[in-house]
Order: structure tokens, then C-alpha cells, then sequence
């Protein structure tokens, strides 16, 4: 059976960071749904590109997904005020599945209060933020802590990726 994987969306999200990673995990045979706060919602990206949520946050049961993917951009300054994603990372964390972060998605570790003692990486703007979230805070293409795997800007994509299918399988 394969892996379902939930990539979370919003307006704003930062194009590769969402649409490079659906790509990648679907070309490994993987089901991933895209989760906003509407099923079937158009979602514009920061650079225009569109995409259609598959299902709401509302909706999404946790324990029936394997991994989350949380694109950056300025989505994740909205995805962290729904108490349904930081529920959906508090799931994903308990079951010790894979939490994937990119650039400023780290926002939605720090308001799920999900940083305690993990090491990570992201666009070092926010690194304050982690770090006051409890966080260590290292300056590499991708850092995997536990479940954990994150990873700065759209040039890091491929280590990003690489480190995210390697747990998947």
C-alpha cells in the first residue's frame, strides 16, 4: 500500500517549496492530498502559480497520513493560526511521523509548540523565533532530528527531498 503524505497550502505559499516536493513524493508512487482550509479552494502561490486544495484541515484524520510536507513563503504565517494544523503536527509528531519544513514554515513548529530540544534549519530570518521556541538552530542545506526534517530556501530543495524519501522508505 502506498504512503499518503499530507502537504499543507495557503495563499502565499512559496511555489517550488510546495509544487517541487508533490512532485517528487508523487513520482515515488506516493498519495499525497493537498490540505486547506476549503477542499477544492484555489490557492495562488507567491509567484502566481495555482493550486487546488484536495481536502479541508477540517477533514484531514492525522493518523491515516505517514509524513506532512509544510511549503514556505508567506503561507505559513496563516497555516499557524489554525488550531487544525497544529493539531495535524501534534498528531504527525506523537505517531513520530515525518514533519517536513521549509524556509518559514518553521512558524508552524513554533506555535504548535513543537521545538523543544529538536535541531533544525530554515530561512535564518525566523531563526530567533526557533530558537525562543526552544529549538537548535543550524545553518545547513537540510537537518533531519527524529522525525524532523527541514531545510532553508528553494535552492536547498534537493538535499531537502533527497533526506525526506530516504525516511519515507
Amino acid at each position: 500500500m502506498s504512503k499518503k503524505i499530507i502537504a499543507l497550502v495557503e495563499e502565499g505559499y512559496e511555489d517550488l517549496e510546495l509544487l517541487y516536493p508533490v512532485i517528487r513524493l508523487r513520482e515515488e508512487g506516493y498519495q499525497v492530498d493537498i490540505a486547506g482550509t476549503e477542499e477544492g479552494k484555489l490557492y495562488t502561490g507567491k509567484h502566481g502559480y495555482p493550486v487546488k486544495s484536495d481536502v479541508s484541515f477540517k477533514k484531514i484524520s492525522p493518523e491515516n497520513y505517514d509524513a506532512l510536507v509544510v511549503p514556505g513563503g508567506w503561507a505559513p504565517d496563516k497555516l499557524r493560526r489554525y488550531k487544525e494544523v497544529t493539531d495535524i503536527i501534534l498528531s504527525m509528531n506523537k505517531r513520530n511521523k515525518p514533519v517536513a519544513t521549509i524556509c518559514h514554515a518553521g512558524w508552524v513548529l513554533v506555535t504548535a509548540d513543537a521545538l523543544k530540544g529538536r535541531t533544525v534549519t530554515s530561512v535564518p530570518v525566523i531563526r530567533p523565533e526557533l530558537e525562543f521556541a526552544g529549538a537548535k538552530w543550524i545553518d545547513k542545506s537540510v537537518v533531519v532530528d527524529g522525525n524532523y526534517v527541514s531545510s532553508r530556501t528553494p535552492a536547498d530543495l534537493p538535499d531537502y527531498m533527497k533526506e525526506l524519501i530516504r525516511i519515507l522508505k
